[in-house]
């Protein structure tokens, strides 16, 4: 990357207004015309948003997406639409056994409209107040209850493969647990035997941090600092982890952007909401020092990585080991081109790391780490400011998607190909869309001067 040290939050005023304006207009669309009975949308194929069998993850940035909107904006018509579409469909979630994705969906929903009702910025009512908090909190008790222990006495929650199966992208769902706790939840298994969902929390983002990062040293010395594998396995007779491995990058090996992207967002969260809980509650299971060295080194070398091996204008390819990508040339150096005929950008990467880069340079800054965290929270508006633009802010009225040139599956080719093209590019996703509206909304409220924005704002 290219990162660009003259850009402030108050230079993109302009681009903001812009894309609020285009995203209302998109979520009106969705709402007008996509029929809910298919199932949540996923993706748009020739810009109408359709749906992609595999688990019900994006339903809650739908409607999550509506919520932002209305907090950027105070359109009342986004908040109205949303309160109703989440009472009408989104129970299912709450209580859904087989996913890993209860971060993405109840945090994105229930606990959004918790914290506009926090935060002051919808009308208070404690019926239903109580309702958002009761999602919430059985939500992470139902997330935690996907546990996994590793030979070295930690855990993780399992992903949708089964028990042996650690994903890079749950350490956002670690959020659900977290609330969770903060709302004071107790979670029971068999004799009454207590559960603490901070603790499992914080051992699944160290194993994340063990065993999904690589450092170039000790057990992965022949890697390099900050890559990460989708998916890590385990033996689950003995705890024992096994081999790196990838779903939706190109190997275990190569480096699935989304993944990494996920990782820089999540420790970089993580790493603030550390500071809202006191050391009596960590130190019966871990101390502060520790965590937020751990949580620290690993946020650095993700978004470390993501800087060295993006191009100039920070939009990545799909997995930074794709097989074709030597047929580019010099890439890095250069702006990202969706439209190239040999592997596909990944614009959703962008977004969620963009956020992940401004969480760890403001919470350096605020440590005292000023040349860090300039360096993280430059890179952080770089990449923002290009995606507020052309050609990946949606500007045709006639496309339901507001974030171009994303990629959900690529070993699987789930992903449309334009005739003319070989490689998928000017379409949309449900997570690309929520997360460049949650990282623009997190900038739009640094330049109003409003609360600063993070998920633990729902429980006050």
């Amino acid at each position: 990357m290219l990162i660009n040290n003259t850009l402030t939050p108050q230079s993109l005023t302009n681009k903001l207004q812009r894309f609020w304006q285009l995203s209302g207009k998109k979520i009106e669309a969705i709402e007008k015309n996509y029929d809910t009975v298919k199932g949540s949308p996923v993706f748009t194929v020739q810009g109408k948003y359709t749906t992609r069998g595999w688990t019900e993850w994006t339903q809650g940035f739908q409607y999550g997406s509506a919520i932002l909107q209305f907090d950027a904006t105070g359109e009342t018509s986004f908040l109205d639409g949303a309160k109703k579409s989440v009472v009408k469909v989104m129970s299912p979630h709450i209580s859904h056994i087989g996913v890993h994705d209860h971060g993405f969906n109840n945090v994105s929903t229930y606990g959004n409209l918790l914290r506009l009702m926090v935060e002051g910025k919808m009308a208070y009512d404690e019926w239903e107040k109580n309702f958002y908090e009761l999602a919430l909190k059985i939500s992470g008790c139902v997330q935690a209850a996907r546990w996994t222990k590793t030979a070295d006495g930690g855990g993780f929650i399992y992903s949708f493969n089964g028990p042996h199966s650690l994903f890079v992208d749950t350490i956002r769902s670690c959020r659900s647990l977290m609330v969770s706790y903060k709302l004071g939840q107790v979670f029971q298994a068999e004799n009454d035997k207590k559960i603490n969902l901070l603790e499992r929390a914080v051992l699944h983002i160290k194993a994340t941090a063990k065993y999904s990062v690589f450092y170039g040293e000790g057990r992965d010395s022949y890697d390099i600092w900050g890559r990460t594998a989708h998916e890590s396995v385990f033996n689950t007779n003995d705890g024992n982890f096994r081999c790196p491995n990838s779903q939706q990058g190109y190997t275990g090996f190569t480096t699935w952007t989304r993944g990494l992207s996920w990782a820089m967002c999540g420790f970089a969260e993580e790493l603030e909401f550390l500071e809202t809980v006191n050391d009596d509650a960590l130190n019966t299971f871990s101390n502060r020092a520790e965590a937020e060295v751990i949580f620290l080194k690993a946020a650095k070398a993700t978004c470390d990585f993501f800087i060295a091996n993006t191009p100039v204008d920070g939009i990545p390819y799909w997995d930074t080991g794709a097989p074709n990508l030597h047929k580019l040339g010099n890439y890095l150096n250069r702006a990202a081109e969706p439209f190239n005929d040999y592997e596909p950008v990944d614009s959703s990467a962008a977004a969620i790391g963009a956020q992940g880069l401004l969480r760890l340079g403001n919470y350096l800054k605020k440590k005292g780490d000023k040349e860090d965290g300039s360096k993280y929270w430059q890179a952080g508006l770089t990449v923002l400011n290009t995606l507020l633009d052309e050609p990946y802010l949606s500007t045709d009225e006639q496309h339901q998607g507001l974030l171009l040139h994303t990629i959900y599956h690529q070993p699987n080719r789930w992903d449309y190909v334009h005739p003319g093209q070989k490689i998928a590019n000017g379409e949309s996703c449900m997570w690309g869309d929520y997360h460049i509206r949650e990282v623009a909304l997190y900038m739009q409220r640094l330049i109003d001067g409003g609360k600063y924005y993070a998920f633990y704002n729902c429980v006050g």
